[in-house]
């Protein structure tokens, strides 16, 4: 089994040009990174790979008259280039390493290594995500995956980038990675792109032994802080072949043949309504996932969306958290789930009642519904009584869902307990409470519109003139509006709140709060899960809700999906098409409302609107759920694939032609609820 390490290398850099043949103390930066790689175990040979361009001659020369084996191809086609690297040095393995790194670390270069050795792995890496140093990057991978990739891969960024391809299609290949354990080192910055970056590797080296390790790096940055970093970004090159990339998404088959598959064992081929098929366009979507990084996920077919879906809000902080990831592992470490309680139950609870204003007392449970259903259970064990008014949606359990559509299965009896009123109308609530039978009060402070003001305080007074517990259900709003909720953004404390979704970043858990003298009826009534205090979900909250706090992420989406609603409005205002669809609610959470026009149903409208964005890699359905993870690059992506899907929308409802466009059957609803 031959394992050879290609070196990418080529003298034109935008900022720097000719940087790798620039001296780091009594060597070139190519210099380093050969001798580096040469140290790797069980590495077979080394290859510098640079283009046929005669600007790049003094690459060849340079390894030529230094021992150093070089391979010349295509300079844009960098993928070219490694196979046909690959090829003529007969590689089974190869490691991709880039020759601006010359503090590449040999050590952690044969972990990643070892993953494909030993055959667990098609592709390994250190950087999916990046928890390490930016110049430890590399990348290891068989000579079939690359055959493959070479093969298959059309898209520019996959050509230029070489590995793309491969770890965008995680249905194919087995992929894998070596996360720095114990501490995220991804702020670190340690490879030549500028001048600047040459001085800072140099005053680092200065202080360092012959072969530094990466901890060696480390000390010697902690001992003199005077080493100060240039201010650069990671990957920017990627970044722009992906901003200046026009791409479409068309290939579902194996999205189509695996619902099959899944149809014959689970109903709706999903565990979830909003995830299941009849609710994206028949054929034309991708039904399954494979993978996701920051704001982007990938489908078993390789395509890559923009995901403004966010697993349905979960996903506060983008996928693939290092921070979130790091404490899952942490704990996976220690246990999952033990025989009695840990101290990680009081210290997220602890938490949450410095952070949320109606928090005197915690439980938590997994889903949002358990802890709306909960706070029913407690209002009418607290008042004695049994009735209760919903404004908004709160879950799928009898007491709620007998009041919707979908309420087949759920007894007369129990769905007539339940009243629904309409938001911002606090006539009807005191129509209802002054009859002094309802338990709770149970809303969304916030969903497709603001409340008016004065509307949530005098909610909350006549609740307490009649007795009755006022509830808020955050699932959707806590962690989102502001790090204590729409409670704290809007100034009104109800007396139980529901939190749930991003508090876990997607891992399963919610939690009920509220004043300490209601939340002592836990203590009588039942309310008790085996998983209750699961330990991942524990861990990955405590690491969820400190980022929030430390990286000020609420105020991240507010701005984030400010910007993304009042371009997009523009949008539909210039293609005359803002009375066909509205963007309502607030900035970390708008939604699309999709109207009826002309012989045409928002059904219709929706299904070309929700075909037309996944075809320009924009995972979307009904809402624009903004995350931490979502970046500049992701937004432009965003608003270029709007504007051009509102010109097909503006174009099929304005010239009577959308059924001509539409090649599916419309979405059905499900039920409406707000």
């Amino acid at each position: 089994m031959n394992k050879v390490v290609i070196i990418q290398a080529r003298m034109g850099s935008t900022r720097f040009p000719g940087k790798v043949l620039e001296k780091l103390q009594d060597k070139t930066i190519i210099q380093w990174v050969v001798d580096r790689a040469r140290r790797i175990a069980l590495i077979d040979q080394v290859v510098v790979a640079t283009s046929t361009e005669s600007q790049d001659d003094a690459i060849y020369d340079y390894c030529q008259n230094n021992q150093i084996d070089c391979f010349r191809g295509n300079e844009s086609d960098v993928l070219a280039r490694y196979y046909e690297a690959a090829t003529t040095y007969k590689a089974d393995i190869i490691m991709r390493i880039t020759s601006d790194c010359p503090l590449l670390d040999p050590a952690l270069a044969s972990q990643v290594l070892h993953l494909v050795v030993t055959d667990s792995a098609d592709y390994a890496s250190n950087v999916l995500p990046a928890t390490w140093p930016d110049g430890l990057d590399c990348e290891v991978f068989t000579m079939a995956a690359l055959i493959q990739a070479h093969e298959n891969a059309t898209r520019p960024s996959d050509r230029e980038h070489v590995t793309p391809y491969i770890r965008n299609n995680q249905y194919k290949f087995r992929v894998k990675n070596v996360p720095s354990v114990g501490v995220n080192l991804s702020d670190h910055r340690w490879t030549v792109d500028s001048p600047a970056d040459l001085t800072y590797i140099s005053d680092i080296v200065a202080y360092c032994k012959s072969e530094p390790t990466t901890w060696d790096v480390l000390a010697v940055l902690a001992a003199h802080p005077e080493i100060k970093r240039p201010d650069e970004k990671r990957n920017e090159g990627f970044a722009k072949s992906l901003k200046e990339e026009i791409t479409f998404n068309t290939d579902f088959s194996i999205s189509n043949e695996l619902l099959k598959r899944a149809l014959g064992t689970i109903p709706l081929g999903s565990q979830t309504f909003s995830k299941s098929y009849i609710q994206y366009p028949e054929g034309t979507s991708p039904m399954f996932l494979t993978h996701g990084v920051g704001g982007r996920v990938w489908d078993v077919d390789g395509n890559e969306y923009v995901d403004l879906v966010s697993g349905l809000l979960p996903v506060v902080l983008g996928y693939n958290d290092p921070d979130v990831n790091e404490a899952i592992q942490d704990q996976l470490s220690r246990g999952i789930s033990f025989s009695l309680a840990t101290d990680l139950e009081f210290i997220l609870a602890e938490k949450l009642c410095q952070l949320i204003p109606s928090a005197e007392k915690v439980r938590f449970a997994k889903n949002g519904t358990d802890v709306t259903s909960a706070a029913i259970r407690l209002s009418r064990a607290h008042t004695g009584r049994e009735r209760v008014i919903a404004c908004g949606y709160h879950g799928w359990q009898d007491w709620y869902i007998g009041t919707t559509t979908r309420n087949k299965g759920v007894p007369k009896a129990v769905s007539e307990l339940t009243s629904v009123v309409p938001y911002n109308d606090l006539e009807k609530a005191e129509e209802l409470l002054k009859t002094e039978q309802y338990a709770a009060f149970i809303m969304e402070p916030c969903n497709v519109a603001a409340p008016q003001p004065g509307y949530l305080q005098g909610l909350k007074d006549l609740c307490e003139k009649y007795g009755t517990v006022f509830v808020f259900d955050e699932v959707v709003t806590g962690f989102r509006f502001a790090n204590g909720g729409a409670q704290e953004y809007f100034g009104v404390t109800p007396h139980l709140s529901c939190f749930g979704k991003a508090m876990g970043n997607g891992m399963p858990i919610s939690a009920i709060v509220g004043q300490d003298h209601i939340m002592k009826e836990m203590e009588e009534i039942f309310f008790s899960g085996t998983f209750g205090g699961e330990a991942l979900s524990l861990a990955a909250s405590i690491a969820t809700v400190d980022k929030i706090i430390r990286e000020n992420v609420t105020d991240q989406l507010w701005s984030y999906g400010s910007e993304i609603g009042t371009q997009a409005q523009a949008i539909l205002k210039s293609y005359d098409l803002d009375q066909v669809i509205g963007i309502i609610g607030l900035a970390p959470w708008q939604i699309l409302a999709y109207k009826d026009y002309g012989k045409y149903s928002g059904f219709d409208i929706k299904t070309l609107f929700v075909e037309e964005m996944l075809k320009r890699g924009i995972l979307i359905n009904g809402s624009f759920n903004v995350n931490f993870g979502h970046t500049a690059v992701d937004q432009i992506k965003i608003l270029d694939a709007f504007r051009d899907v509102c010109g097909i929308v503006a174009d099929a409802v304005h010239q009577d032609r959308l059924f001509d466009i539409l090649k599916t059957p419309s979405i059905k609803p499900l039920f409406k609820v707000r």
